[in-house]
Formats: C-alpha cells, structure tokens, sequence
C-alpha cells in the first residue's frame, strides 16, 4: 500500500490522486467520481502518507493504521456509514483497531473522517497490498538453519597502473567576452 500520490485537498470532501505537478499547483484526479480538476499552491494540501494519529506513546502513521482496519474488517467496507455514525460506534472500532489511541487528543471528526477516508480508498483499491508487501510477508516466517553458512565473498580485482586512463587536456583558446549592457540611468 503506497499513499504517496494521495492527497487530502482542503475544502473537498473527498481524497485525491495526484496525476501531475504544475509549475503553481497539481493536477489531481477524485477517487470517487474519477474527475480531474487543478489544485493550487495556495490550497492547503496534505498528503496521507504524511498524516499521523495520536496515541499515548508516540504517532501512528495512517498507512499502518488502513492496515490494520484492511485486516480487521477482511478487506471489507465498514458496515455503518462513518459521517452518519455515532461517536460511541466509532471509538469502538478505532479501539480494536488501534488500542492506545489518545483518548483526550483524538476526536469523534478525527475518527469520521479515519473510517470514510479507508472507504474511499478500498473502493478505488488503493489498500490492496503491493507485490513488494506480499513477497516481504512470505519472507518472514522463514528462518535460516543453524548450519548454513553464508557464501564467501570473492575479492575485488585490483586496479593496475594501466587501467587509468589520462584526463582529456584543456584547450588554449581564449573564451570569448560576454556582451555588456548596462540600464542604469544617468543622475542628473
């Protein structure tokens, strides 16, 4: 799951997909109704992969908290509506989902907004995991034996006085002036 290229746009309701860059802004696609529309510099732009949430320790990235909701809810939408549900509902699954969430610094909008954003982003499939995720998660459990030495590694060849090669020779000619001109004006 990558959530580099998506964006929160202040003053839109849904996440965006950041197609290009502009010279003052982006060019941005809506994951919902797929639209492409610019967004400038002036708009106040947050990146998810950027965007943490508050626990008692320390802050959660959004990536890993999506992943444990992906994996709690088996890769389901939630069963409620998450701008229409009630803040007891809410904290309930944030609190299967993230246990030590901060109580006092995390809000009912806080946790709205948490819910609708993971819909939004498993109906565009953008909580699927990678094959780079996959291939890591197989890895893992697999263990080295005891026995198994790692290969011993081969010198590097060494460099002889022949394998240098002489730096080009800078040429004599003079380069040329720039062009002076000069917009001052004169005092009177």
């Amino acid at each position: 799951m990558d959530l580099t290229n998506i964006l929160a746009v202040s003053g839109k309701p849904d996440l965006n997909e950041l197609v290009s860059r502009t010279k003052n802004g982006a060019i941005v696609k809506n994951l919902v109704s797929g639209q492409k529309f610019p967004v400038f510099a002036s708009s106040s732009i947050s990146q998810l992969s950027e965007i943490r949430m508050f626990t008692t320790n320390d802050e959660k990235p959004l990536e890993e908290i999506f992943e444990n909701i992906y994996k709690l809810l088996e890769a389901k939408p939630t069963d409620f509506d998450p701008k229409k549900a009630d803040s007891a509902v809410l904290f309930d699954l944030l609190g299967k989902v993230l246990p030590d969430y901060d109580k006092e610094r995390v809000h009912a909008s806080d946790a709205k907004k948490l819910f609708a954003w993971y819909n939004v982003l498993l109906a565009a499939d953008k909580l699927t995991p990678t094959e780079e995720e996959k291939t890591e998660a197989k890895e893992e459990p697999a263990e080295k034996p005891a026995a198994e030495k790692p290969a011993p590694k081969k010198a590097a060849p060494k460099k002889t006085a022949a394998s240098k090669q002489a730096a080009p020779k800078a040429t004599t000619q003079a380069k040329a002036a720039p062009k002076r001109t000069t917009t001052a004006k004169k005092a009177i």
